[in-house]
């Protein structure tokens, strides 16, 4: 029984009709590395030299900390914005409902291509338009390091078995999210904007493990 519970979490149907649509669908998780490490790493290369090194840290934690918070509403509002029918329903399915169905897909894990860069493309043109050059590339560089951190931390939380405190921590909260209470737990990378928007999981809270000694 629990294997077949194993199978059932982990293959997803296809999404589309379309052979490459579905194919589309389905992205192995070096693939936001392969895409995003490189966009950081020009994004701070142009910056260098160019903004004070203590400016040049505050705007990179600055980009990170809006990412965290970004991953958190975006989690919260768009992804679990659950219409019951029609094309709405159809589209959260898509977008995040098929993760909660089938949450062990290994290819189902990290946000394909086709709507990361898009996005991410627009976060970044945002940034210039407010900062300007050349402070928005380190906080645009933080920005997308934030979600590749996100990215990278959701795929080990779902595939692998942490073994510090806080990588256990941090699954604990996202399994209870997935099979305990979907309205609770948004923040995977950075729980900390559950506790400080009241979404944090009141059975997390009761049954919080001790640190390990040291």
């Amino acid at each position: 029984m629990e294997a077949r519970r194993t199978d059932v979490l982990r293959d997803s149907p296809r999404m589309f009709d379309s052979d490459l649509l579905d194919k589309l669908s389905r992205v192995h998780p070096a693939v936001p590395v392969v895409i995003f490490a490189p966009a950081i790493a020009v994004l701070f290369g142009l910056a260098a030299g160019r903004v004070s090194g203590l400016g040049f840290l505050g705007l990179v934690a600055g980009g990170y900390a809006f990412w965290t918070l970004s991953e958190y509403w975006i989690h919260r509002v768009i992804f679990h914005f659950e219409p019951e029918e029609g094309f709405g329903a159809r589209l959260h399915w898509i977008i995040h409902g098929v993760h909660h169905d089938h949450p062990n897909d290994p290819l189902r894990l990290v946000m394909p291509p086709s709507v990361s860069v898009p996005l991410s493309s627009l976060f970044v043109l945002a940034f210039y338009a407010v900062l300007g050059p050349p402070l928005f590339l380190p906080f645009a560089g933080g920005f997308l390091a934030g979600y590749l951190l996100y990215d990278m931390t959701h795929y080990h939380l779902h595939h692998h078995k942490p073994r510090t405190w806080i990588g256990r921590r941090l699954r604990e909260l996202h399994m209870r999210h997935h099979f305990q209470d979907h309205t609770t737990g948004f923040g995977i990378s950075a729980p900390y904007w559950d506790r400080f928007f009241g979404t944090f999981s009141r059975i997390a809270e009761r049954d919080k493990p001790a640190a390990e000694p040291r």
